[in-house]
């Protein structure tokens, strides 16, 4: 293999897949990236066996190959040469990368490009999905907090992606909170199909949105049902799918409410956060308190926390509050991480006891919502 490319293009696409090598493995290639050319260009490769990330690189091929190269050495080592021409040669006979740029000659050890696994790729006739990038990491950002970071049920930590005509649904759920996001789809996707997608690749697949704006995001999912592809630009990602039946969440969202509050969405994001400064001490308890309007066109939303070490902290919001008074406690952290993703200028919380979990959503958006689970006090 001979080829030559940017210092920048290559640190950039070293960065992306990286994500994807493994951390501790018993087969030492899984540590490796895999560069190889093929059809005039440079592709990067990294695998745990669970998540694979493929980055092609605008490349000048002088001669077609294949090695595997440590990546944290990699990676690293590129990230810090100038931003100038790398020229890659591989030495077969030593199973070596060398690498040239401006006035430094190097040669890293690797392991044959033989050893590194087969990375599955989509099948020709597996039915495509494309939408814009911005849509796929607004949903997947919305989405994924929900997961659960426990593996004592392997289902929860994925999110479910539910095809089913027009729409496309993802919904996760820790058993603490539930998010649902919802989209259109540019065609129908006739029968309904299932699958549970491991949150870490969705993830993946926000940063690719991130790194390719302009490119449409295509999902593909084995005939199997197996596997899930993603291509944007020039990131591709192949993940497993989870095993398991997801719960059925449409029975977590509450119906109905006895009191609304609307409100301004930064105003509130902001008072919880400094509501967190003083619930940090007391299992990040929040209490709100939905006021309505009396005498005046107006009621009020109290966020209020307070500590024995820290002391006491009491905001007050103007809110439009339908129904009755209520007081009702929250996890601070989840309910300013649900805000955090609301990008609308009003929010709506929905409750209908002190002892049932509340309803957050974009106001006039049936798009996206997320039910969390009050705390008793």
């Amino acid at each position: 293999m001979r080829v030559a490319c940017l210092q920048e293009n290559l640190a950039k696409g070293l960065a992306m897949v990286s994500r994807a090598v493994a951390t501790r493995s018993a087969l030492p290639v899984l540590a490796n990236i895999l560069l190889r050319t093929a059809g005039g260009e440079l592709t990067l490769s990294a695998t745990d066996l669970e998540l694979a990330i493929g980055y092609r690189v605008g490349a000048k091929v002088d001669e077609d190959g294949a090695i595997t190269v440590p990546a944290r050495l990699l990676a690293g080592f590129v990230t810090s040469l100038p931003p100038e021409r790398i020229d890659l040669a591989v030495d077969v006979r030593t199973k070596s990368l060398n690498l040239r740029c401006a006035q430094y000659e190097t040669s890293i050890k690797g392991i044959d490009a033989v050893e590194f696994p087969l990375l599955p790729a989509a099948a020709p006739d597996d039915p495509v999905i494309a939408l814009a990038p911005e849509l796929w990491r607004e949903m997947i950002e919305q989405v994924t907090l929900a997961a659960a970071a426990d593996e004592s049920r392997p289902v929860l930590t994925g999110a479910l992606l539910r095809l089913e005509g027009h729409t496309l649904i993802l919904a996760a759920s820790d058993g603490f909170r539930l998010s649902v996001r919802s989209a259109e789809l540019p065609r129908e996707m006739g029968n309904v199909q299932e699958v549970v997608v491991p949150a870490r690749a969705l993830q993946e697949v926000g940063r690719a949105c991130q790194e390719e704006p302009n490119e449409p995001v295509a999902m593909s999912i084995s005939a199997q049902r197996s596997q899930i592809f993603f291509r944007a630009g020039k990131i591709s990602l192949v993940s497993q799918l989870l095993e398991g039946s997801f719960p059925d969440y449409s029975r977590l969202i509450p119906t109905g409410y006895v009191t609304r509050a609307t409100l301004d969405t930064a105003q509130f994001r902001d008072a919880v956060r400094l509501a967190l400064f003083f619930a940090r001490d007391s299992a990040n308890i929040v209490r709100l308190r939905l006021i309505p309007a009396g005498a005046g066109p107006r009621g009020q939303v109290q966020v209020a926390a307070s500590s024995a070490e820290a002391g006491s902290h009491v905001g007050q919001l103007a809110a439009a509050v339908e129904g009755d008074e209520m007081s009702i406690a929250f996890n601070a952290r989840y309910l300013l991480e649900a805000l955090n993703v609301i990008h609308a200028e009003q929010v709506t919380l929905e409750a209908t006891a002190p002892t049932r979990p509340g309803l957050l959503r974009p106001a006039g958006d049936p798009t996206f919502l997320h039910v969390i689970h009050v705390i008793v006090v």
